[in-house]
């Protein structure tokens, strides 16, 4: 027999879970940001009427169209289906090494990593591909990793309802590769714990142990 597939319960979501973000303003229109990539271009140094570049701004917008999608997506849509059919299972579901590339809000550069994500179900659980659906709304948006890694699992504990979730994100930051001190290979590493996985030291190293391949 098929699994049975339930809508989530309606229950009260935080701002961020529940809708996609409000734009602070009227958008710019697609000419606008043509012309700010102009802009950009010049100020870099370079002659944006070259043929090399006359076409550049209109890649750039439309690749921002693609990088930054997640404002235009809620991440309550992402989760909203669940198997219910489980049988006895209540230990935890762990997905492990999810690709994902995001920018960073303070110089608008590429960090890109891998993500862990576990969670102890109740009663359901979620398709195993909308846990990277939910990681790539969250980081096709400008961020900060630590922001990223509790949105990620603050979305998957309201929504969900586990008894805890655990994620992990590792990354390494052109802003730092690229720029500034300029030491490429360095990662960083950002954790976010809830419920039997914050206050079950146990469940933590458990979660730990398995995401760096080992048993426990």
């Amino acid at each position: 027999m098929d699994a049975i597939i339930k809508s989530f319960p309606k229950t009260p979501l935080s701002d961020h879970v529940r809708a996609a973000p409000e734009p602070a303003g009227p958008r710019p229109s697609r000419a606008d940001a043509e012309a700010a990539v102009r802009t950009l271009i010049a100020y870099a140094g370079d002659d944006p009427g070259r043929e090399g570049l006359v076409e550049t701004p209109e890649r750039v917008v439309g690749a921002y169209d693609e990088l930054f999608r997640g404002y235009r997506q809620c991440p309550a849509d992402v989760l909203d289906r669940t198997f219910s059919e489980i049988g006895t299972y209540d230990d935890l579901v762990l997905i492990k090494d999810i690709s994902f590339h995001s920018h960073c809000e303070h110089h608008m550069m590429p960090f890109t990593g891998k993500a862990h994500v576990a969670y102890l179900p109740v009663e359901r659980v979620v398709g195993l591909s909308k846990i990277a659906r939910l990681i790539e709304v969250y980081a096709r948006r400008l961020q900060t990793q630590e922001h990223l890694t509790s949105q990620v699992a603050t979305a998957i504990e309201e929504i969900l309802k586990p008894r805890g979730v655990a994620v992990m994100m590792e990354a390494e930051h052109t802003c730092m590769s690229l720029r500034g001190v300029q030491k490429p290979g360095a990662l960083t590493i950002t954790t976010h714990f809830t419920g039997l996985f914050r206050n079950d030291s146990t469940e933590q190293v458990r979660f730990i142990t398995l995401v760096r391949g080992g048993q426990r």
